[in-house]
């Protein structure tokens, strides 16, 4: 079995294809290395070094005629879809539409895109399922969900077959310390360069945060399962931002300062979602508890730090 997985230098990306090498999956990487890196990449993976909106991405995908073609490959700040509508509209939306295209041309088997809760924008509800109102309250919402509408379309007119999967708030060990999605990775990169830690509007902000490695399997499981359908995957939790300071600091064992910032524009307060739908579909279930995500996220991060120290003092020795 042959797949490409768009953006897979990335944070999930890099994740997705560790696991499908794994299993014995012959894997591609499409990645324009603009956030991804080299490092994460799996050396039994081979990779594309071009963008999803050229006409090289294309090439590629026809070339290789994959049986399944996972899109991960996004703009996914917030905060810069709100200041680059534009920007954040070419890779979500005609990036995902050239390489949607290029799939039903090379007869891909089955399109599984990474989507996201951005998707709602701010809704009162306790929970929210994929029958909700979608409103969302920025462009990367919006484009997002204008990418999910092409997606089914393409199923109606092609026949191209497609999971769509709702990403909760997704964390772990690679995320980038940036964007609202990668608080985690923020305030643990804050820890270790010492000081306080900023938190947007109260900290009373509510996330579903999913571990990663529970998302990874959500995607294995869309290979086969849940045909044409739209699925959360989350935890069906809610995680206050104090809270998650509240456990990194039992964790770091040292007290962590907060200051306390106004909210950014485009920011939703609460976000859950229900998976209900994801165990139904998919078999799958959510394995780790925030604690044990966290600790574990932590741990990675504090070995990377140790080896890049280690690294820095032999190089000065060698030097």
């Amino acid at each position: 079995m042959k797949v490409i997985v768009s953006g897979g230098a990335g944070f999930i990306g890099s994740h997705l294809v560790d696991a499908l090498i794994d299993r014995g999956i012959e894997v591609h990487i499409i990645d324009n290395l603009l956030s991804g890196r080299k490092e994460n990449i799996n050396p039994q993976a081979q990779l594309h070094v071009v963008d999803i909106c050229s006409e090289e991405a294309s090439k590629v995908i026809m070339n290789i005629r994959p049986d399944a073609f996972y899109h991960l490959a996004a703009q996914a700040d917030v905060g810069k879809s709100v200041q680059y509508p534009k920007y954040d509209g070419n890779i979500n939306i005609i990036g995902t539409l050239n390489v949607l295209e290029a799939c039903r041309r090379a007869k891909v088997g089955k399109f599984i895109f990474a989507s996201t809760s951005a998707v709602y924008g701010n809704l009162n509800n306790e929970i929210i399922s994929e029958e909700e109102i979608t409103v969302p309250a920025s462009f990367y919402g919006l484009s997002k969900l204008t990418a999910e509408s092409y997606i089914r379309l393409f199923y109606e007119l092609y026949r191209q077959s497609y999971t769509i999967l709702r990403y909760a708030n997704v964390y772990g060990p690679r995320q980038l310390p940036k964007g609202e999605g990668g608080v985690v990775s923020v305030f643990l990169d804050r820890l270790q360069k010492g000081g306080p830690i900023n938190v947007h509007g109260d900290g009373q902000q509510t996330r579903d945060f999913i571990y990663v490695k529970d998302i990874v399997a959500a995607n294995i499981a869309a290979l086969e399962l849940g045909d044409q359908e739209t699925i959360q995957v989350s935890t069906s939790q809610k995680t206050s931002i104090n809270d998650i300071l509240s456990l990194l600091t039992e964790i770091h064992g040292i007290s962590i300062q907060r200051e306390f910032t106004a909210p950014r524009e485009g920011d939703i307060k609460h976000s859950c979602l229900c998976n209900e739908k994801a165990r139904n579909l998919l078999n799958w279930n959510p394995s780790y508890t925030i604690e044990d995500g966290l600790r574990e996220t932590y741990t990675f991060n504090k070995q990377l730090e140790s080896d890049i120290s280690s690294a820095y003092f032999e190089n000065e020795l060698m030097g």
